[in-house]
């Protein structure tokens, strides 16, 4: 069989690389067809693909004009190379459209997140075959076509089927065993953080005063970082973020994705952004299972607070790591799914609509 992977975004390879592999192993061909973004093609480094050649527009007029041109770009492809399957987690709903391929989307935004994600799902969730998400998210209108699994795209990559953290990869940038933090400032300023804040430069320097007393600070950017941060700039591979954050002592961030990651690596997590208390999937995280915690950014007292407390938090460590067994246990394999699903489909679609406790078998 022959699947396409269409990847908007670095956390896309991520979610899809093992299942790549995997797919490749078993004797499919597997296409990628990838946009410049952050540091997505370096990702890329040691894949086969091919590149989409729009660029994404700088404010929503331009984003609506240039998304029609990567549609446009993105047809011709499939048109080209005939994929038995397209996934992605962008928009390509119009390839089934128009060529009758099948599509697999999946998701982990809520549907009605907010105005502009609603108009977006309006315009495509109805011409995917399928949509895949996480159980508790909320598709709206949407949430009988979508298959539900116990997972987290997160948990695609950062499994212990699929993750093991090595401390002599960290070690060749600084020693593991001094305690330090690693800071996330975003961009915010994809389709779903319209209107979104984050961290500012004064808030950035209060954290670094509170955090630099307990070990070392590693500020990781997608925006332009002032000045008085660049000694702070963390300079690795990027394929090694995730061993780096495995023995971080905490994560602070204004991006969600890797609160995420970092609650699926057992690292205790705080994001401030205007999403707290908003999105099912850290919600989940945080209220069933204590391994993050989201601040609204009107309330920059309590964000020091909460770091305050965590540093005081006797067997800090350890404690996290049991809250992520507990999550753990609750969830699949999410790429072994992915594989079955994408492989069998569109049977696997089938078995998942008539009995959705199959999954357990991916553990």
């Amino acid at each position: 069989m022959k699947y396409l992977f269409q990847l908007n975004h670095p956390a896309h390879y991520h979610l899809f690389k093992n299942s790549i592999k995997e797919l490749k192993r078993k004797g499919h061909e597997v296409q990628i067809l990838a946009r410049r973004k952050d540091i997505l093609l370096d990702l890329l480094k040691n894949e086969t693909y091919d590149v989409l050649n729009v660029q994404k527009g700088k404010s929503l007029l331009q984003k609506i004009k240039l998304n029609k041109q990567a549609q446009n770009e993105i047809l011709s492809y499939a048109q080209i190379n005939r994929p038995d399957l397209i996934i992605g987690t962008g928009d390509f709903s119009y390839v089934t459209k128009k060529l009758s391929i099948p599509s697999v989307f999946c998701g982990e935004d809520d549907a009605n997140l907010n105005l502009f994600i609603f108009a977006w799902a309006l315009l495509t969730y109805g011409n995917f075959s399928s949509i895949l998400a996480p159980v508790g998210v909320n598709n709206s209108i949407w949430n009988k076509k979508t298959t539900f699994y116990h997972g987290y795209h997160k948990l695609a990559y950062l499994h212990p089927n699929w993750f093991t953290p090595d401390k002599k990869i960290v070690e060749q940038y600084f020693s593991a065993d001094k305690p330090y933090f690693l800071l996330r400032f975003a961009k915010l300023n994809a389709y779903h953080d319209v209107n979104a804040k984050g961290i500012d430069a004064v808030i950035a320097q209060r954290l670094i005063e509170i955090l630099e007393k307990h070990g070392d600070i590693y500020i990781t950017s997608e925006r332009k970082l002032e000045s008085q941060f660049e000694k702070y700039r963390l300079k690795i591979n990027a394929l090694d973020i995730h061993h780096v954050m495995y023995y971080s002592k905490l994560y602070i961030g204004d991006s969600q994705s890797m609160a995420v990651e970092a609650a699926m690596l057992g690292v205790p997590s705080v994001r401030f952004n205007d999403f707290a208390g908003k999105i099912s999937v850290l919600e989940e995280l945080e209220h069933k299972y204590g391994l993050t915690f989201g601040i609204k950014t009107d309330k920059p007292e309590l964000l020091y607070q909460k770091i305050e407390e965590l540093l005081s938090m006797p067997d800090l460590r350890e404690e996290f790591q049991r809250r992520r067994e507990k999550m753990l246990a609750d969830k699949i394999d999410v790429t072994a799914f992915l594989v079955w699903f994408i492989e069998n489909y569109p049977e696997s679609a089938r078995i998942m609509k008539e009995n959705p406790d199959y999954q357990w078998r991916f553990k």
